[in-house]
């Protein structure tokens, strides 16, 4: 897929980004960036899951919405939400407002707890299905082996709205696999950052689980 070029500064940019401000801001500042840290891995993961069906400029246009209601993603604090909590959301237009997604979520975040005490970490866990080096490119598709991988994995742990197309595009997002279009002035940039990230280890005396 061939990056674009009719952007106000003249640089290329991926043919999914459009010319709004926020969109370019994401695309160049946030999208493909390994991340390590668990409360974004794991709101990047609720948000991708809530993406299904949508586009991400709705879901990106709603973040701030969804991290007020969802308690900033942090797990310890979501996992604990009940059904008026439940309610409140329901009745707020900031977000994306599925029952069905937003008990998943709730879910997802005790899933995640346990998967800290078990694994030491989210990023531990999650960039343990990173594709090898020599894998084939994906550049374009909807998933990969390895979100296939991740996917099956998680929903045998209880995780839901973990499909293999949802977790692949978190998998994009969060850096595990360099998706810029070659063309893209963002594409070396992520590639340098990639080779210079340092990969969570698991936690001492943990046997994998997956």
């Amino acid at each position: 897929m061939h990056a674009k070029t009719d952007f106000p500064d003249g640089l290329a940019r991926c043919g999914w980004v459009d010319t709004s401000a926020e969109y370019m801001a994401y695309h160049d500042a946030e999208w493909g960036r390994p991340e390590a840290d668990d409360r974004a891995l794991f709101e990047q993961l609720c948000l991708e899951g809530f993406q299904s069906g949508l586009s991400w400029r709705t879901i990106l246009n709603k973040r701030d919405a969804f991290r007020r209601g969802f308690a900033n993603f942090e797990p310890a604090r979501l996992a604990a939400f009940g059904e008026k909590e439940v309610q409140a959301l329901l009745a707020d237009a900031g977000i994306v407002r599925h029952r069905g997604k937003i008990e998943a979520m709730i879910n997802n975040a005790a899933r995640a707890l346990e998967m800290i005490e078990t694994e030491g970490s989210l990023a531990a866990y999650f960039w343990r299905y990173e594709a090898p080096a020599d894998a084939a490119s994906t550049l374009g598709a909807s998933s990969s082996d390895q979100s296939a991988a991740l996917s099956k994995a998680l929903k045998k742990l209880g995780w839901k709205f973990v499909g293999p197309t949802t977790v692949y595009a978190f998998m994009q997002s969060v850096g595990m696999v360099n998706d810029h279009s070659p063309d893209c002035h963002c594409h070396a940039v992520i590639e340098k950052k990639r080779k210079a990230f340092v990969r969570p280890a698991p936690q001492a005396n943990r046997a994998p689980t997956a």
